[in-house]
């Protein structure tokens, strides 16, 4: 039976245990905190350390669920096992199920904030209402950071609105159902902060196929790339996302 290690954003806990219970093959996971995509470097060494420690302990292959996530896997090397990362940007694509249905939403409503079970379950005191996504959503959310540093939450978010920064980036806080029974409490406080700010509060079906694939070896090439051992993984700044480079080639 094959034995595949799977490295992934904590983000993803759920969708990732439930497809590895259905997988075929021996999958062990290993989550890293979240919120990691806003320091790329931070993020790529560490997990290029979990794909360094799998070295010698009998996996054939390392499942990367991450996407491009502000150019954090962007480099990553594969060592003896060869690497398997799925050709999205980030993790709205991949709870999506595809780039053609992240696209369509965001074609719909650019203003979005994006939220899942785990994402919120798994947040800390200090996150406030961040949402995942691109560095974009980061940057509002420093600014509030930085607010209340200097004057206190209630001053914080009092400037905040008052400089219309909430409003003016977005409108919808969009929740992605991967159809868990036990999600209603996370959603009613989505909606409750949604309401406050006067956004529009949505409830979106997630699709997980990807994960699937992922975990049970279905690696079309048009949704995932394979990267052999000795190999980087690099940014093809195209509609690929990614692509394999040569480990002597780049020194």
């Amino acid at each position: 039976m094959t034995r595949y290690l799977c490295i992934a954003c904590e983000i993803f806990a759920r969708p990732l245990y439930l497809s590895a219970a259905y997988s075929p093959h021996i999958i062990d996971i290993q989550l890293i905190e979240r919120g990691l995509h806003n320091s790329p470097d931070k993020l790529r060494n560490r997990i290029q350390q979990h794909i360094d420690q799998a070295e010698g302990r009998g996996y054939e292959g390392i499942l990367l669920a991450y996407g491009l996530c502000g150019s954090s896997t962007d480099g990553i090397k594969a060592r003896s096992i060869p690497l398997v990362i799925p050709r999205v940007h980030d993790c709205i694509a991949f709870l999506l199920g595809s780039r053609q249905r992240y696209d369509y939403e965001f074609d719909k409503t650019p203003g979005t904030y994006w939220y899942t079970q785990d994402f919120v379950e798994r947040k800390s005191e200090s996150d406030g209402f961040n949402s995942m996504g691109p560095a974009t959503d980061s940057e509002i959310s420093k600014t509030y950071d930085e607010f209340v540093k200097k004057y206190g939450q209630e001053n914080a978010q009092y400037l905040m609105e008052v400089m219309g920064s909430w409003q003016s980036h977005y409108q919808r806080a969009a929740f992605i159902d991967s159809g868990h029974n036990n999600n209603e409490d996370v959603k009613n406080e989505i909606s409750r902060n949604a309401q406050k700010r006067g956004w529009k509060f949505e409830n979106i079906p997630g699709d997980l196929v990807l994960f699937h694939q992922l975990l049970e070896g279905e690696w079309d090439a048009k949704e995932f790339i394979v990267i052999p051992p000795n190999n980087i993984l690099k940014i093809s700044n195209d509609k690929n996302i990614f692509q394999g480079c040569n480990c002597e080639q780049q020194e």
